[in-house]
């Protein structure tokens, strides 16, 4: 099995590399690049519905375990694990074995959630999100300002998703999410203004007919901030950073990562 993954991981690596020798050359003639040169690792990602395992940090506290169950809904095909002593690698080991598609971990500072891992499986890309101003439903104590929980395929908002990093981000978050049906009525936005990705959960009716809509919030929202991206999975520490933010640099303020 071990000698099966390096192999596969070793051809992997080979074509990313031929693929990004080719990508140096077309862009110094001007031409246009395929899209499957860029995200090969989601060339298969149509022929089936994704499969998400959601763990946290080891010894979760309170406020973890409850954003963890929330996130658990947010995600269709989502199952929460919880982690135990497991390590990283025994985890990604498993689901390699049981055809999971992307690990979400979760993680906190002095029982506030402060970090999200998305890691695409079985070869990557890994992305590192900061996570601020997190709200859970839980925390709502107006219930009736909520909508109801939907599990339904939800449609997606990808907005100012504009540059070649903001593009793979784009593509991570929405291969989370299966393909939903035109008459689904739940709404997940990821709105970037300013490199801080705005996580918006809504369910709408139409009451008074298709002019009249009633749009509720239904939880939890809280604020993405990218600073990693590597092309391995998350266990594989020698992987090659494709995205790293550096915010301390002169220009840093002046530049947007992920759009205009």
């Amino acid at each position: 099995m071990n000698r099966r993954l390096v192999r596969q991981r070793r051809d992997y690596l080979y074509r990313k590399h031929a693929e990004g020798a080719e990508r140096v050359l077309l862009e110094k003639k001007r031409r246009v690049l395929p899209k499957n040169l860029i995200d090969d690792e989601y060339a298969n990602a149509g022929l089936g519905e994704p499969k998400i395992l959601l763990t946290t940090s080891r010894n979760p506290s309170q406020p973890l375990t409850q954003f963890a169950k929330e996130l658990k809904v947010v995600f269709p095909n989502a199952q929460r694990m919880n982690r135990g002593g497991q390590v990283i690698s025994e985890i990604v080991e498993s689901c390699r074995a049981h055809s999971i598609t992307d690990l979400i971990l979760v993680h906190e500072h002095r029982g506030q959630p402060d970090g999200l891992i998305v890691s695409h499986l079985p070869h990557g890309p890994t992305a590192y999100f900061g996570l601020l101003n997190v709200v859970t439903r839980h925390d709502i104590k107006d219930r009736k300002a909520i909508g109801k929980m939907s599990e339904a395929y939800p449609h997606l908002i990808l907005d100012n998703f504009t540059t070649q990093a903001g593009e793979r981000t784009a593509n991570i978050l929405k291969h989370l999410f299966p393909v939903p049906k035109p008459d689904s009525k739940r709404i997940i936005t990821f709105a970037n203004r300013d490199d801080y990705i705005s996580f918006r959960h809504h369910v709408y009716e139409k009451r008074g007919g298709p002019k009249s809509i009633d749009l509720k919030e239904v939880g939890p929202r809280f604020e993405l901030r990218l600073y990693k991206i590597k092309r391995g999975t998350v266990e594989q520490n020698e992987a090659a950073d494709e995205y790293t933010l550096r915010p301390y640099m002169n220009t840093a303020k002046k530049q947007k990562t992920l759009g205009a």
